[in-house]
């Protein structure tokens, strides 16, 4: 779990930090997911969720707003932090000063609240693993 500091600003995690940066200059798109959470993309990612937006038929426009509406261009600084805008913060339930979950999710990345995230969690468990988790030799 990571930390805001009082500027909204959170370090990136060093497992993903070196790696961010040099395939993206540092760059990233960070925006709403309809998870509750924020979704944090590098920029080659963030164009190939864009196309599919815009390939989307007009009755599905609200998710082209609500991914590009709250699109912001973020940059790793030179402390390693990311800055979260204020209103992305209130969104996502961000407390001043208090944790983020951040979590590397394949292709991108989600920081969410610590207590929306056990929720998210407690509700994903009570359904029960689908039957092709539930195959797998480690249940």
């Amino acid at each position: 779990m990571l930390t805001l500091d009082a500027k909204g600003r959170l370090t990136v995690p060093a497992q993903w930090r070196d790696q961010l940066i040099e395939h993206t200059g540092g760059k990233l798109i960070l925006t709403k997911d309809p998870a509750n959470c924020l979704a944090l993309f590098p920029p080659s990612v963030y164009a190939q969720l864009a196309a599919v937006l815009d390939a989307l038929p007009e009755e599905h426009a609200g998710w082209k707003r609500l991914y590009n509406g709250s699109l912001n261009h973020l940059e790793i600084d030179s402390a390693s932090r990311i800055l979260i805008p204020p209103e992305l913060r209130r969104w996502a339930g961000f407390a001043e000063n208090g944790s983020v979950v951040f979590m590397g999710i394949g292709t991108h990345f989600e920081l969410w609240d610590p207590s929306r995230n056990e929720a998210q969690e407690a509700q994903l468990l009570a359904k029960g693993k689908p039957e092709a988790l539930r195959t797998l030799v480690w249940q």
